[in-house]
């Protein structure tokens, strides 16, 4: 598991570089308001790789159900910055259509992930934690969606030209996707609770039930 780790930490760190430096490239730029071909193949192309592995490789899913589900779900905190779209919205600075719907879902995730990764995240809790972790999947895939087709439904008024560039571009490119990630691998985990309580029960053993998800 420690040479997975290393390998994944080394490819988190190209992902970064690359969505870093494709954005000073300005290759992701969309001034012209159209459809966000590249910032879509930038989000949906690690996606597509995630998926597979996880799918074909079953080391892979070995190591992603090594993770640690609470400490995921706390990452997500950093998603309380979608305040950040509410106010460019207000500022005429981004269409209301995307930022109000992707800045308050995003405020909402953020907020509650402490409570998600402190008091749901254990068997006892499994469904409502799967449906918080789903909640958060809904919000970053319709935040993408209505970003790169923001430009068929607003022909006039501000448009998405500022997530398309730095510092902003970083969002789409690379934090939204690997936010979608972690909720993945959080139900993947929470997936496999009532199975390992089940098997406690069974065994008659003493440890506590909350322990699975640690």
């Amino acid at each position: 598991m420690n040479n997975y780790g290393k390998a994944i930490a080394g490819l988190l760190f190209a992902w970064f570089v690359f969505a870093l430096s494709a954005s000073g490239l300005h290759l992701f730029d969309n001034a012209l308001n159209q459809i966000g071909v590249s910032v879509a193949l930038a989000a949906g192309l690690p996606l597509i790789i995630f998926f597979l592995w996880l799918t074909v490789s079953a080391g892979f899913r070995k190591f992603a159900r090594s993770l640690n589900p609470r400490v995921l779900t706390w990452w997500q905190t950093a998603r309380i910055l979608g305040v950040v779209f509410v106010i460019l919205e207000a500022q005429q600075l981004l269409p209301a259509r995307f930022a109000l719907s992707a800045g308050y879902g995003d405020i909402f995730i953020g907020a509650t992930a402490w409570f998600a990764a402190t008091k749901l995240a254990k068997p006892g809790n499994r469904a409502l934690f799967i449906l918080w972790q789903t909640l958060g999947i809904v919000d970053l895939v319709s935040a993408v969606a209505l970003g790169v087709t923001a430009g068929l439904f607003q022909s006039a008024g501000p448009n998405m030209h500022l997530v398309t560039v730095l510092p902003l571009s970083l969002i789409p490119t690379f934090l939204v996707p690997l936010f979608l990630m972690f909720h993945v691998i959080s139900i993947v985990q929470a997936s496999n609770w009532r199975e390992a309580d089940r098997d406690l029960q069974r065994s008659g053993g003493s440890g506590r039930a909350a322990d699975v998800a640690a």
